[in-house]
């Protein structure tokens, strides 16, 4: 079988929905079916090309509005080498985009079974009439993609919640995940980084990994660090607020480090050797990749109420959960986890063991495979 995943931006950009794509991809080619992913164009890269995993890439011609963020497909894009394939079945990754919009109204055109797959729980754009105009711009795709009469899905529960902002009643879930085997892999990789060697000794170490934007809380959760001189803290990703993190940390005597964006396999030692993962954030996650990694490394988390959480952590005691990003909230849950690491590694394996059982990419696999049947 052919099966075909329409995402706005895919790998190398960074991102939860790129990677969910290419787990997804990658695990139908091993099993002997034939994979694309259509996404938009991106400089010094070639418009078709095969991956060595067998993935076959179609990049579109788009216009990278929001610096990139939201890609909009170019009206005259030719595609014509694209449908000339036979695809028995298509993935349309989120509600929002243009290219989504084209992607449903070309399956239901050509006769090809689709389903909408969501990420999110809120509105891409907040403020002032830039805000309205986008969450006027998203109920507008949402209505355009509805009428094509696919079944929607969510990434979580909370996310199929979010739908019916939209006048959508979502079918199902097909989870976030990830691969335990692969991420034990890369923790235990003979040329691992030692993270507890990058910040002073005797220190409890925390780790943020996201985009840095003022929601996700990277830098109350830094300032917090700061106040308590037993934790050390390591931020890995890129964003608005990098150069922000980095002059705190030349500040912070070696407790605070920003190395920006890192490799895949990096993020996975640092999550197996952190003390904890916080992330309070305020941001409309779908699912966030990296409490699920997280938890596949046994690592106690600390966060928000956040999409996925209700799910991944369904009890009160499977994470210390924060009833704000406030900087003195943060702390105080920082405090806690370090005077009970009994308690902490306990509430680690609780939320090891639900994913394991209901979040491996080769569950979601099994579910795609028993829609697309």
């Amino acid at each position: 079988m052919t099966i075909c995943f329409f995402s706005a931006q895919y790998l190398p950009t960074p991102g939860g929905v790129e990677r969910y794509t290419w787990n997804l991809a990658r695990r139908f080619t091993a099993a002997g079916h034939r994979a694309l992913v259509v996404t938009a164009a991106l400089p010094g890269l070639p418009a078709r090309e095969t991956d060595e995993y067998g993935i076959e890439i179609y990049r579109l011609p788009s216009f990278p509005v929001m610096g990139g963020r939201f890609p909009v497909l170019k009206p005259w894009a030719n595609a014509a080498d694209l449908w000339a394939q036979k695809i028995d079945f298509a993935v349309i990754q989120t509600r929002m985009y243009t290219q989504s919009i084209w992607a449903a109204q070309q399956c239901r055109r050509r006769g090809i079974p689709a389903l909408v797959l969501d990420h999110s729980t809120g509105y891409m754009m907040h403020g002032g009439l830039p805000g309205w105009l986008g969450q006027r711009y998203e109920h507008f795709a949402c209505r355009r993609i509805a009428r094509c009469g696919f079944d929607f899905y969510g990434v979580s529960a909370d996310t199929c919640r979010w739908l019916q902002t939209f006048g959508i009643q979502a079918a199902g879930t097909l989870p976030n995940a990830v691969d335990p085997d692969e991420l034990a892999q890369a923790a235990a990789d003979e040329n691992r980084v030692d993270w507890r060697k990058t910040v002073p000794a005797g220190t409890k170490l925390a780790a943020f990994v996201g985009r840095l934007i003022p929601e996700k809380g990277a830098l109350p959760l830094a300032q917090a660090v700061l106040s308590l001189p037993d934790w050390s803290l390591v931020v890995a990703g890129t964003g608005p607020q990098l150069d922000a993190l980095q002059q705190l940390a030349q500040q912070s005597g070696g407790r605070v480090v920003a190395p920006g964006a890192l490799p895949h396999a990096q993020i996975v030692q640092l999550l197996s050797q952190a003390d904890c993962y916080c992330l309070p954030t305020l941001y409309a996650e779908g699912f966030p990749t990296t409490l699920l990694e997280a938890a596949a490394c046994g690592c106690p988390i600390v966060c928000t109420h956040t999409a996925g959480t209700g799910e991944l952590l369904p009890g009160g005691d499977d994470a210390l959960f924060l009833p704000s990003a406030d900087t003195a909230e943060i702390a105080a849950a920082l405090q806690k986890t370090a005077a009970d690491p009994a308690a902490a590694k306990a509430r680690s394996q609780r939320a090891k063991q639900t994913l394991l059982g209901r979040f491996t990419w080769q569950a979601v696999y099994k579910k795609l495979r028993s829609i697309v049947n």
